[in-house]
Protein backbone atom coordinates (compact mmCIF):
# COMPACT_ATOMS: atom_id res chain seq x y z
CA UNK A 1 0.00 0.00 0.00
CA UNK A 2 1.47 3.42 -1.30
CA UNK A 3 1.97 5.67 1.54
CA UNK A 4 -0.81 7.66 -0.80
CA UNK A 5 -3.22 5.39 -0.65
CA UNK A 6 -2.87 5.45 3.14
CA UNK A 7 -2.92 8.74 3.49
CA UNK A 8 -6.31 8.40 1.99
CA UNK A 9 -7.81 5.89 3.71
CA UNK A 10 -6.60 7.39 7.14
CA UNK A 11 -8.64 10.34 6.27
CA UNK A 12 -12.10 8.75 5.31
CA UNK A 13 -11.38 6.69 8.62
CA UNK A 14 -11.38 10.04 10.29
CA UNK A 15 -14.20 11.78 8.62
CA UNK A 16 -16.51 9.05 9.19
CA UNK A 17 -15.21 9.11 13.15
CA UNK A 18 -15.72 12.84 12.58
CA UNK A 19 -19.30 12.19 11.29
CA UNK A 20 -20.37 9.48 14.39
CA UNK A 21 -18.79 11.93 16.79
CA UNK A 22 -21.20 14.75 15.68
CA UNK A 23 -23.81 12.20 15.60
CA UNK A 24 -23.78 10.89 19.06
CA UNK A 25 -23.17 14.75 20.17
CA UNK A 26 -26.87 15.65 19.02
CA UNK A 27 -28.05 12.07 20.67
CA UNK A 28 -26.70 13.07 24.04
CA UNK A 29 -28.02 16.71 23.70
CA UNK A 30 -31.42 15.63 22.85
CA UNK A 31 -31.51 13.19 25.81
CA UNK A 32 -30.29 15.15 28.09
CA UNK A 33 -33.26 17.77 26.43
CA UNK A 34 -35.96 14.68 27.17
CA UNK A 35 -34.78 14.02 30.39
CA UNK A 36 -34.68 17.22 31.72
CA UNK A 37 -38.43 17.97 30.49
CA UNK A 38 -39.43 14.55 32.10
CA UNK A 39 -38.21 16.06 35.28
CA UNK A 40 -40.06 19.72 34.74
CA UNK A 41 -42.94 17.66 33.79
CA UNK A 42 -42.77 15.46 37.15
CA UNK A 43 -42.17 18.17 39.34
CA UNK A 44 -44.97 20.47 38.24
CA UNK A 45 -47.58 17.44 37.90
CA UNK A 46 -46.63 16.66 41.44
CA UNK A 47 -47.20 20.42 42.53
CA UNK A 48 -50.46 20.53 40.48
CA UNK A 49 -51.86 17.45 41.88
CA UNK A 50 -50.55 17.51 45.53
CA UNK A 51 -49.27 20.90 46.54
CA UNK A 52 -45.98 19.09 47.41
CA UNK A 53 -43.71 18.42 48.16
CA UNK A 54 -41.37 20.99 46.48
CA UNK A 55 -38.36 19.49 47.09
CA UNK A 56 -36.68 17.46 45.36
CA UNK A 57 -37.04 20.28 42.19
CA UNK A 58 -35.74 21.01 38.92
CA UNK A 59 -33.24 23.67 38.10
CA UNK A 60 -34.16 26.90 36.37
CA UNK A 61 -31.57 25.75 33.66
CA UNK A 62 -33.25 22.17 33.28
CA UNK A 63 -36.90 23.80 32.93
CA UNK A 64 -35.83 26.21 30.46
CA UNK A 65 -33.92 23.50 28.70
CA UNK A 66 -37.32 21.20 28.81
CA UNK A 67 -39.18 23.81 27.46
CA UNK A 68 -41.21 25.07 30.88
CA UNK A 69 -40.34 28.37 30.10
CA UNK A 70 -43.36 29.99 33.09
CA UNK A 71 -43.83 29.44 37.18
CA UNK A 72 -47.55 29.98 37.56
CA UNK A 73 -47.90 31.19 41.43
CA UNK A 74 -50.86 31.95 43.85
CA UNK A 75 -50.69 34.37 46.48
CA UNK A 76 -52.39 33.24 50.20
CA UNK A 77 -54.29 36.32 50.63
CA UNK A 78 -55.82 37.46 47.43
CA UNK A 79 -55.82 34.42 45.32
CA UNK A 80 -54.32 36.27 42.42
CA UNK A 81 -52.17 34.36 40.34
CA UNK A 82 -49.26 34.55 37.72
CA UNK A 83 -47.28 33.37 35.45
CA UNK A 84 -43.65 34.37 35.94
CA UNK A 85 -41.06 34.13 33.00
CA UNK A 86 -37.75 31.58 34.36
CA UNK A 87 -36.04 33.57 31.83
CA UNK A 88 -36.37 36.96 33.86
CA UNK A 89 -35.37 35.59 36.88
CA UNK A 90 -32.02 37.22 38.22
CA UNK A 91 -30.35 33.90 39.43
CA UNK A 92 -27.87 31.72 38.55
CA UNK A 93 -29.55 28.64 36.02
CA UNK A 94 -28.70 26.01 38.07
CA UNK A 95 -30.67 27.26 41.12
CA UNK A 96 -33.80 24.46 42.00
CA UNK A 97 -36.87 26.33 41.50
CA UNK A 98 -38.20 25.50 44.90
CA UNK A 99 -35.54 27.99 46.62
CA UNK A 100 -37.73 30.76 44.59
CA UNK A 101 -40.20 30.70 46.12
CA UNK A 102 -39.48 32.51 49.34
CA UNK A 103 -38.46 35.74 47.44
CA UNK A 104 -41.89 35.32 45.36
CA UNK A 105 -44.44 38.46 47.00
CA UNK A 106 -47.72 39.25 46.01
CA UNK A 107 -47.70 42.97 44.27
CA UNK A 108 -51.48 43.54 44.49
CA UNK A 109 -52.23 43.23 47.86
CA UNK A 110 -48.82 44.64 49.43
CA UNK A 111 -49.26 47.19 51.82
CA UNK A 112 -46.55 49.12 53.04
CA UNK A 113 -43.32 46.93 53.60
CA UNK A 114 -44.89 43.95 54.42
CA UNK A 115 -46.23 41.48 51.16
CA UNK A 116 -47.47 38.14 51.77
CA UNK A 117 -46.23 34.98 50.34
CA UNK A 118 -47.08 33.09 47.45
CA UNK A 119 -47.18 29.26 46.74
CA UNK A 120 -45.76 27.94 43.54
CA UNK A 121 -48.68 26.06 41.39
CA UNK A 122 -46.96 24.12 38.51
CA UNK A 123 -44.57 24.73 35.38
CA UNK A 124 -46.26 25.67 32.02
CA UNK A 125 -44.97 25.73 28.58
CA UNK A 126 -46.46 28.89 27.40
CA UNK A 127 -48.02 31.95 29.45
CA UNK A 128 -51.21 30.59 30.76
CA UNK A 129 -52.11 33.91 32.94
CA UNK A 130 -52.29 37.12 31.01
CA UNK A 131 -50.71 39.94 32.53
CA UNK A 132 -53.27 42.16 33.03
CA UNK A 133 -53.99 45.17 30.26
CA UNK A 134 -54.21 48.54 31.60
CA UNK A 135 -56.61 50.53 29.49
CA UNK A 136 -57.11 53.97 29.27
CA UNK A 137 -60.99 55.15 30.84
CA UNK A 138 -61.11 57.35 27.81
CA UNK A 139 -60.40 54.92 24.85
CA UNK A 140 -62.56 52.48 23.61
CA UNK A 141 -62.80 48.46 24.70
Amino acid sequence: MSTKSRGRLFASRIMGAKIRADGARQAAKEAIRAADRAEAEMWSLRMEGYGGPAQPSPSIGQCLNGGYGFLQVKCHRCETQASIPLQAIRRPRDTEVWKLEPSLKCRNCRNGRHAPPVHMIKLTETREIVPYVWVHPEEER
